[in-house]
């Protein structure tokens, strides 16, 4: 046998088998995935999330992957078991690598142990990623350990719907030094009510927590007696975790999580989702929670024979007004064989920071950056009349730049570099950009096409506005008749400023 670096494999199953993993993805911040659990989230060809499952996990599933909500919830129930388990090994019969998103762990009264037992009844091969479970991560985010040196040494989780189940032990319940109620929104005071009969003290502290690890996270503390009342009177709702016992009388003390300026408030991107990575990833660090609504989508019209032409022929400037213009034209040219030598000789001209980033990632800094940052400034470029420039814009950029240039007598040649279109919203995305607290903007198009998405109830829209720029304004301004908050300069570091500032400002949105 020749010698071989790989490490051997184990996995002799046919190319056409398909796989089930149960993965937990936590009680809510995505990022307490596991590591095995996002491999097996961005290697699945189909993904089944609950409805707790944090939604934020399913930009790291891979293009083209089946994404299908099976989750249930107290009263809303998108599909019942059986069909779940049907679904889940249909599609790996199909030969597809299927992962079974769920919140918190599998096994933690997430019924994994019944979808594993489907699995091996027909013959599926399956794996459990197993997740933090909100009967400790909640309560680690509201500062409550369920263990403590002397005042705790065990704990137990039961499911407060339990009640007559025959099965569980509610003496044993109300003796363990720390009791964690699961799925108790509804029937939290009976279960104060049972423990105290049981023989727990009514003054034994306890706290409940809704969305636990959220950025929206709230906390409600007391004793078993008034626990559901203080809940109540707060409005926490589902989904709802409940600890009883000294433990909780640490919230005070231990509390640590502090999400941000923008804690819980819900804010809409509309930029394409390839380019929404980083604006969301800031929003998030802030404590927002963050719909994706890409109201544009960005096509590259890298290789195509106008474009080819346009950076095989001779000028003097290259002028971007975008980081997409800068990745089209180098994919273009790395697809003839040349690379940044063949520009030796020609002057960059860039817009923006963003811009002048996606060129240093190819090794190119700009020889001009405008001190005002939309396209437009561009026409500023230091060069004598007769100069040849190519401008690489897309399809909807305005003849405005192009003729500002030939106007101080150089010779303009516009090339589109990548295309700019609608993108359909679904309902959900819809509706989620309808209750948004704000929504973002960092293009003129993202702000007709989301208007155009809306229809009649744009102009109802009670989220904050916050554009980008000058150019972005003016469009946000034409399509809703307001803008609530401007970057103070177009970057997203600035937009996420002008986003918190407007929130601040209003903070009845």
């Amino acid at each position: 046998m020749p010698a071989t670096d790989e490490p051997p494999t184990t996995d002799h199953r046919p190319p056409t088998t398909g796989s089930v993993a149960l993965v937990g993805a936590g009680p809510g911040d995505p990022g307490l995935i596991t590591v095995a659990g996002l491999e097996a989230l961005r290697t699945a060809d189909v993904v089944l999330y609950d409805a707790l499952a944090p939604h934020a996990l399913l930009r790291e599933a891979r293009v083209g992957a089946e994404l299908r909500a099976v989750g249930k919830r107290a009263g809303a129930h998108i599909a019942i078991q059986k069909e779940i388990e049907a679904l889940m090994l249909e599609r790996a019969k199909e030969g597809k690598r299927v992962v079974r998103l769920k919140g918190g762990d599998p096994f933690v009264f997430g019924r994994g142990s019944e979808e594993l037992r489907a699995c091996r009844e027909a013959g599926v091969p399956c794996t459990v990623v197993p997740g933090v479970t909100s009967a400790i991560g909640a309560f680690a985010y509201a500062g409550i350990p369920v263990t403590h040196r002397g005042l705790s040494s065990a704990f137990m989780v039961i499911n407060a719907r339990s009640m007559n189940d025959g099965v569980t032990s509610w003496r044993a319940a109300a003796e363990v030094d720390t009791l964690v109620l699961l799925m108790g929104t509804f029937t939290l005071a009976e279960c104060a009510e049972r423990l105290i009969a049981e023989g727990r003290s009514p003054d034994t502290p306890a706290a409940s927590v809704q969305w636990g690890t959220r950025p929206d996270q709230r906390v409600v503390t007391g004793t078993l007696r008034d626990i559901a009342e203080r809940v109540a009177v707060d409005g926490l709702t589902a989904p709802l975790v409940t600890v009883v016992g000294p433990v909780a009388g640490l919230a005070s003390e231990l509390a640590w999580f502090d999400p941000g300026p923008l804690a819980g408030r819900r804010v809409a991107v509309t930029r394409s989702r390839a380019q929404a990575s980083d604006l969301v990833a800031l929003l998030e660090a802030e404590g927002a929670v963050v719909t994706e609504a890409p109201a544009i989508e960005l096509v590259s019209r890298a290789g195509e024979p106008q474009l080819c032409e346009a950076v095989a022929a001779p000028a003097d400037w290259w002028a971007f007004s975008s980081a997409n213009g800068v990745h089209a034209a180098m994919e273009t040219l790395a697809a003839a064989g040349l690379d940044s030598r063949a520009l030796a000789g020609r002057r960059i001209a860039a817009v923006g920071e963003a811009t002048a980033d996606a060129l240093a990632g190819y090794g190119l800094r700009p020889d001009f950056v405008p001190e005002r940052s939309w396209s437009g400034a561009l026409a500023e470029l230091p060069s004598e009349p007769g100069a040849t420039v190519t401008v690489f814009q897309s399809n909807l950029s305005p003849p405005d730049l192009c003729l500002a240039l030939e106007a101080r007598g150089l010779s303009v040649r516009a090339v589109t570099a990548y295309e700019n279109h609608p993108a359909p919203l679904s309902p959900e995305q819809l509706e989620a950009v309808r209750e948004a607290d704000a929504i973002t903007f960092t293009s003129s198009s993202t702000a007709r096409n989301l208007r155009s998405a809306l229809g009649d109830t744009a102009a109802s829209t009670e989220a904050a506005l916050v554009s980008i720029g000058p150019s972005t304004s003016t469009a946000v301004r034409e399509c809703f008749g307001r803008v609530d908050g401007e970057a103070a300069s177009p970057g997203l570091d600035q937009l996420v400023r002008a986003v918190i500032d407007a929130l601040v400002q209003d903070p009845e949105r």
